[in-house]
């Protein structure tokens, strides 16, 4: 067996693929072999560089929402029809209560 092992890497964050030891690897039992895809450096670094990217994502998507005008509308009075309706709520489905759960033969051989 090999003593070194390919590490993916990542183009996305930098991250050239490399030859690394075995021992490098964490356990990554759903896997076929047991071992995860990239070395235990360069995993850390990949999941550092995704949480920095979701924390620049929100915030730019926070600084869009602030800048965009935000829209009112006026809506209409409630009519008394729309009111009474509001008032009332909906009744409580309920199914039906199910009968006993017994066996036909059990029944016949118990009334004999």
């Amino acid at each position: 067996m090999a003593d070194t092992r390919k590490c993916i890497g990542s183009a996305k964050f930098g991250i050239a693929a490399h030859e690394a030891p075995i021992a490098d690897f964490p356990a990554q039992p759903s896997q076929p072999d047991g071992l995860g895809r990239m070395c235990k450096p360069h995993w850390t670094e990949y999941t550092r560089a995704l949480r920095k990217a979701a924390l620049a994502r929100k915030a730019a998507e926070k600084d869009s929402a602030a800048t965009q005008p935000s829209v009112t509308f006026d809506r209409p009075a409630p009519t008394m029809r729309n009111r009474r309706k509001a008032s009332k709520p909906e009744p409580i489905r309920t199914k039906p209560a199910r009968g006993r759960k017994t066996d036909d033969a059990a029944k016949a051989a118990a009334t004999t």
